[in-house]
């Protein structure tokens, strides 16, 4: 049985692990350094690959993942951002806290006992692996409150459903789950009220040893939305909501309370050693919807969110299709058919009038019904989200959270018919959600990539009845970091400047010009011949992307391509004439990500996508090395490339349908070029 248990799991590893650099990434943080002055080799290097794969031959969990890269050489290669070798990392000394996840499995009674079975099975995965889950399960219904009164009924039917969880992972060998009872209090004054977030509040783990000790031994802690308060010791119906924030600042060690006849510097240690105790690395819920789904993307869902930056717009869309879905859809199908809602009854359900697109500029065929379901959903996808946001604001930016499927949660890592959506090939075993997320701390699917690349099924139901929105199988969320965009597209869309209009400057107040030249130069390592850049692009300049504190960047411009033959005398036009500005190419002139932020937390991704969906929707070129390492990164998300004969560039492309005969392709190619390189070791022409 062990050997089979053990075979899962390394079918399973074996399926979940996209590079060479994310495994070491992986196993750097979760196994215990030997002594202070472990080093970790540099990631780039044959002689790293080796150490690792020794080192990780039987790590102290009892997990055997020794030379499983060799095999997977396809998946082994797939492209990361990295521009050559990432530097040396000292591991921290001292002791290795426990690292756990927080899961919440939403409606477990939709669930059969074999999905749970495979969920329990996954969780013990990631146990062996070395992240350590606490399950919070959640019963409640689309927009159920928890009751405001005490039932035995409701209290019966909760443990019920908290227990087939328990069994569903007890299943399977290792040291199990355990039903908790009697860890989590709720404030003496507040327990009476009505009033959930008030409820939520004062929701608190009492019992920091009860949770810890079962923890530490390996065990699951599974909690039903369950409460005791203070005084009276009364069962108090809580929110899955409010408990998971409570175990989260419990597992985070920020639910301390400070006595008054404390030192602060006595507070702070004692913060300080429960935070090296524990360390929150994963929020995880298990939703029947899936991921958070979004009107914007032809696809219908996010891939990844980037708190920093999306939060609020994510939710004011959730917010008012939740508001207006239901109205909308009435609406339509009373201007549509010339009747109103609800129709006769004895008329066929499968009718004209029974179908009607959405008024809201979805090509989705709806119904009123439909439109009720999705009105709930949305409200349950905004909970979700909120509580993403609310949870990992209190953790440190290297947690992560990930909203899944209960079918992706218990994928077993068996053999699928179907083919893999991002590749098309059908001889890879599926990957394990949550195993790949703990490996990677990636999405499935880069968010990156065109959406025609990823798989996820058509919003239009091919039948022509009412349609059902897309479940996106799983949606990433960091808290990432801002996004500034120069000129702002939500205000603006990108286009040249016209006649007398104002053009920007790297000289612009918005943009710090130092820290993007030291940007530039780290991402590259070479110098930048500013003078010689400056005046080359500070009249071309179409805009400027930043991440965060300058962890990464784009520089795009406007350049004008030769005219074509024949055409001479146009050339010596006026720039800004109407004709030579419909020919200016959108160009990316550089595009740049800090050394240490190369390869992980998808700074990358996140500056590309802004890129080629909010600044220049409609397509853009750039050049690269032909022997450039990030080639491979840049070919996964370009419509197409081409190798320029006779120079040492390939030219990418994200416009669809580009033919090489069009007058568009000729102008790309004429512009890469063209170029002039700046960097102040004179390599020019050879680069």
């Amino acid at each position: 049985m062990k050997k089979i248990v053990d075979k899962d799991l390394f079918l399973s590893v074996l399926s979940s692990t996209s590079t060479k650099r994310e495994a070491k990434s992986y196993l750097s943080r979760f196994q215990p350094s030997k002594s202070p002055s472990t080093q970790v080799p540099s990631i780039g290097s044959e002689s790293s690959a080796q150490h690792f794969l020794e080192r990780s031959a039987k790590d102290n969990h009892g997990v055997n993942l020794g030379g499983f890269h060799k095999q997977l050489r396809a998946v082994d290669e797939s492209p990361v951002f990295v521009q050559g070798s990432l530097p040396v990392r000292r591991a921290d000394s001292g002791a290795e806290p426990l690292h756990a996840a927080l899961v919440k499995i939403r409606k477990p009674q939709g669930l059969d006992d074999d999905t749970l079975k495979g969920i329990g099975l996954t969780l013990s995965q990631l146990g062996q692996l070395g992240l350590h889950s606490v399950v919070v399960v959640d019963c409640r219904e689309y927009n159920e409150q928890p009751p405001r009164q005490y039932t035995q009924a409701w209290r019966k039917f909760i443990l019920e459903q908290t227990d087939r969880v328990v069994n569903g992972i007890d299943k399977h060998q290792g040291p199990g789950a355990r039903r908790m009872d009697g860890i989590v209090g709720v404030a003496a004054s507040t327990h009476h009220v009505n009033t959930p977030s008030l409820k939520d509040e004062a929701t608190r783990v009492i019992s920091r040893k009860g949770l810890m000790y079962p923890l530490r031994r390996g065990v699951i802690p599974v909690f039903a939305p369950i409460a005791y308060s203070e005084d009276t010791q009364k069962v108090v119906p809580l929110t899955a909501e409010g408990l998971m924030l409570a175990l989260t600042k419990e597992l985070a060690g920020i639910s301390l309370p400070a006595f008054l006849t404390e030192d602060p510097q006595d507070t702070i240690k004692r913060i300080q050693d429960l935070q090296r105790e524990t360390t929150l690395d994963r929020i995880i819920v298990v939703d029947e919807l899936g991921g958070i789904p979004s009107d914007d993307t032809s696809h219908g869902g996010h891939i990844f969110i980037n708190l920093e930056q999306e939060f609020q717009d994510i939710k004011n869309e959730l917010q008012v299709n939740t508001t207006s879905e239901v109205s909308d859809a009435r609406n339509t199908y009373n201007d549509r058919s010339g009747t109103s809602w609800p129709p006769d009854r004895h008329q066929s359900d499968t009718g004209s009038n029974y179908r009607f697109k959405r008024a809201i500029g979805s090509d989705r065929v709806y119904s009123p019904e439909k439109a009720g379901s999705d009105l709930a959903s949305n409200s349950q996808h905004l909970r979700n989200l909120q509580l993403l946001q609310q949870t990992l604001s209190l953790l440190p930016p290297s947690s992560s959270a990930i909203l899944t499927t209960p079918d992706e949660a218990a994928n077993l890592g068996k053999s699928a018919d179907t083919t893999l959506p991002a590749s098309g090939v059908g001889t890879r075993r599926p990957r394990n959600a949550l195993i790949h997320n703990l490996l990677t701390d990636k999405p499935p699917f880069s968010s990156s990539l065109p959406t025609g690349r990823l798989g996820i099924s058509s919003r239009m139901d091919v039948s022509g009845a009412a349609a059902t929105r897309p479940i996106i199988p799983a949606t990433f969320v960091k808290r990432g970091m801002p996004l500034t965009i120069i000129p702002d597209p939500r205000m603006n869309a990108w286009h040249p400047p016209g006649p007398g209009q104002p053009k920007i400057s790297l000289h612009d107040p918005r943009i710090d010009l130092s820290r993007l030249v030291d940007l530039i130069e780290d991402s590259f390592n070479r110098k930048l011949d500013l003078n010689h850049y400056l005046s080359r692009v500070n009249d071309r300049i179409a805009g400027v992307i930043i991440a965060g504190e300058y962890e990464g960047g784009a520089l795009l411009t406007w350049e004008t391509p030769p005219p074509p033959p024949g055409l001479a005398a146009a050339a010596a036009a006026d720039d800004d004439d109407d004709a030579s500005r419909h020919r200016l190419v959108p160009y990316l002139d550089k595009f740049a990500v800090r050394k240490r932020s190369q390869g992980a937390g998808g700074v990358a991704d996140m500056v590309f996508t802004a890129m080629v969906r909010a600044c220049f929707p409609d397509g853009v070129c750039w050049r690269s090395r032909k022997d450039n390492p990030v080639n491979k990164w840049y070919f996964e998300r370009a419509r197409g490339s081409w190798k320029i004969p006779d120079l040492n560039w390939t030219m990418f492309w994200t416009k669809e349908d580009l033919g090489m005969e069009s007058r568009l392709f000729a102008d790309y190619e004429a512009v890469c070029r063209a170029v002039e390189p700046s960097w102040a070791d004179n390599k020019a022409v050879p680069d």
